[in-house]
């Protein structure tokens, strides 16, 4: 796509750190690091605002593999989208993705799980519009009548694919990121149900995640496994260790092995968590912000907090959000 819009592929690649070689077979890997950059330099270079929309519907689902095929293959939409969130990290390394049910709606709320502010909206505009596309292709338009799309950011510039894709449903500084529909849509069938490819491709779906464990570091599967519950209480380093299946011995073990500490990661989530809280929750007090977090005494919050950031939770609120109309 950068290169349709007058970028060199070669001086993309080199300012991304990415060997030509490493593209040449299918079984190599990029870094997370590596593809960040890629986009960063891509945005840069091209200018373009509407890139993340204009990427994610080129993203077809037999881009994605084995996870597409999984959940393609399932009865109804929403046996796919469990699919979708059993597997996501295999090939969304940067999002997350729960269901819920609230009233009449089924609502899928997305999240972005790195702190790289200038990446934002893109990742989430590129699993937008690619679960968009693919979901029109294969349950047809049903789905999005009465649907809406709501967004945490403002609405950019000259990207007119937006009206393209969502038409006037689509909202913006919402303090969410979510897809709402009927909970009837969950029903409905997929036009490319097959149990048998089904059970094939998860079980390749199952190698993967079994390989990204194994190539990525520990304390990076444990801030992946801190991060992936975004509602409820930060889970303790006993819950964590048997997520991973070792003892809390071992896993300080692991962790000090590579210079880490299981409660610096947890502060790690706990600050990110806290900027997320404090920015989308203008109404939200301190003392309910540090409860969320699991402090007990909210002058612990505070104490962290400054030491983060450099001043108090109210002074960076005042600072950095508006207050509530």
């Amino acid at each position: 796509m950068a290169e349709e819009k007058g970028v060199r592929r070669t001086d993309l690649l080199a300012a991304s750190g990415i060997r030509n070689a490493q593209l040449s077979h299918p079984e190599n890997l990029v870094t997370g690091d590596q593809f960040a950059e890629l986009c960063r330099q891509a945005l840069s270079r091209t200018g373009d605002p509407g890139l993340g929309l204009e990427f994610g519907l080129r993203l077809k689902f037999t881009t994605h593999g084995a996870m597409s095929q999984a959940a393609v293959s399932c009865d109804t939409l929403g046996q796919a989208i469990q699919v979708l969130m059993k597997y996501l990290h295999i090939r969304f390394a940067f999002l997350s993705m729960e269901l819920s049910i609230e009233d009449d709606e089924a609502v899928v709320d997305l999240d972005i799980l790195h702190d790289m502010p200038e990446l934002y909206r893109f990742n989430l505009e590129v699993f937008l519009a690619a679960l968009l596309d693919v979901s029109n292709l294969l349950v047809g338009p049903r789905l999005f009548e009465g649907s809406s799309c709501r967004v945490k950011y403002s609405r950019p510039e000259g990207v007119a694919l937006y009206t393209t894709l969502f038409g006037e449903d689509i909202f913006f500084n919402s303090g969410v990121n979510q897809l709402r529909f009927h909970k009837s849509c969950l029903e409905l069938p997929m036009l490319l149900a097959n149990p048998v490819a089904r059970r094939v491709a998860e079980a390749e779906c199952e190698e993967q995640s079994r390989k990204l464990r194994a190539s990525s570091s520990v304390a990076q599967q444990v801030l992946q496994l801190l991060e992936s519950i975004r509602d409820g209480r930060l889970m303790g380093l006993e819950e964590v260790a048997a997520k991973l299946r070792v003892s809390s011995r071992t896993l300080r073990r692991q962790l000090a092995t590579e210079g880490a500490r299981f409660q610096d990661l947890q502060d790690k989530v706990r600050h990110h968590r806290a900027l997320d809280l404090m920015r989308d929750n203008g109404q939200m007090s301190i003392d309910e912000i540090a409860e969320r977090l699991g402090y007990s005494d909210p002058s612990n919050f505070s104490r962290a907090f400054k030491k983060w950031e450099g001043v108090s939770p109210s002074a960076w609120r005042n600072l950095h959000v508006d207050p509530p109309v």
